[in-house]
């Protein structure tokens, strides 16, 4: 029997309106809504389930770091950096806060994106080896 932990099979993130956020997945990030009440929602997409749970306002899933930086708790990966540029400007048209497509000093490129809440998420072009071995021809 294999006791490693295999995968990350649930993501929360903090909203202060679920029906205003479940509906912001769904039309700009193209989330499938699987199940939703007056305080949860929970959305599958990028091979993951996420819940959005209702919080307070002002809270959100970013932290600071030692420097005094805000940073994100999630990185989505795409396949290669025209995938990343492709997503950018579909994000951008969708009126998505995006910030511009990085190099951070590491293999590939990436941005940071925003939801309705101000939480914030990472995209990298650079995706796992063992995932497209697994999952793409």
């Amino acid at each position: 029997m294999n006791n490693k932990l295999l995968r990350v099979g649930t993501t929360y993130i903090p909203v202060s309106n679920v029906e205003l956020s479940s509906q912001w997945y769904v039309d700009k990030l193209e989330a499938e809504l699987n199940y939703k009440d007056e305080d949860k929602a929970i959305l599958n997409f990028a091979n993951q389930s996420i819940f959005l749970v209702q919080s307070k306002e002002g809270h959100s899933s970013n932290f600071i770091d030692v420097y005094g930086v805000e940073r994100f708790s999630i990185t989505f990966e795409v396949n290669g950096i025209q995938a990343l540029e492709a997503i950018h400007k579909d994000f951008s048209e969708k009126q998505i806060r995006v910030g511009a497509i990085e190099n951070r000093g590491h293999s590939g490129r990436n941005f940071v994106f925003f939801d309705l809440d101000g939480n914030k998420f990472d995209v990298w072009s650079q995706l796992s080896p063992i995932f497209k071995e697994k999952y793409l021809p």
